[in-house]
């Protein structure tokens, strides 16, 4: 799904939470979802599913927003 793997400008790949960061938002998307909770800050982040079902940009930084470019 575009967007489930965060935008390198969103999330720095070398952060020792990342790979914990990636799993509870694919679980998220497998529950069905529109959240899940960031494993390190406990803040509520969007999921990429539900991004594409809001159908555009917000323009709001989000990590998994999958309408950014590479």
């Amino acid at each position: 799904m575009k967007g489930a793997v965060p935008h390198r400008s969103r999330l720095d790949a070398s952060r020792p939470d990342y790979d914990a960061i990636l799993t509870a938002h694919d679980a998220a998307v497998r529950a069905g979802q529109a959240t899940y909770r960031d494993p390190s800050t406990g803040l509520s982040v969007l999921t990429a599913a539900t991004h594409l079902a809001r159908g555009e940009c917000c323009l709001s930084g989000c990590r998994h927003c999958p309408y950014l470019e590479d």
